[in-house]
């Protein structure tokens, strides 16, 4: 287990309310000993002009996933900010829901990389993400 808090789904989605997550309706829906995932629906708050899921939707859900992923693996007072996000938008999605699979390529204590796979509900990948955070 990589995680040095020990929290509940419903502790992390509560997390969420009055801001960008709850607005999104983004839901954690699973901690494993290595893994953090979430979903988000792909509809009108979350779509582009053309009716796909906006890239920038895909990033908020992959940097939600890395930035609490990376504070489970912090303890005390510590947090965890974004320094750099990218992301490789793979496959097009109009409705539904995605899903993002969050694993840690390095939980370093001062720095952390994180890697966030998006899927559909065909579980094809949709979009695949990397964030680097810091831990301050």
């Amino acid at each position: 287990m990589i995680w040095k808090r020990t929290v509940t789904l419903e502790v992390l989605n509560a997390m969420g309310e009055g801001n960008m997550v709850g607005l999104l309706d983004i839901q954690f829906t699973r901690i494993g000993e290595d893994v953090l995932e979430a979903t988000m629906p792909v509809d009108s708050r979350t779509h582009q002009p053309f009716g796909l899921l906006h890239g920038g939707a895909s990033v908020v859900l992959a940097e939600t996933l890395g930035s609490v992923a990376g504070y489970l693996c912090t303890d005390g007072e510590q947090k965890v900010v974004g320094l750099e996000v990218n992301a490789n938008h793979i496959r097009s999605v109009r409705s539904g829901r995605v899903r993002g699979v969050c694993r840690a390529l390095h939980a370093g204590g001062r720095h952390q990389v994180w890697q966030i796979d998006i899927f559909d509900e065909q579980e094809r990948l949709c979009c695949s993400s990397r964030l680097t955070t810091a831990v301050v």
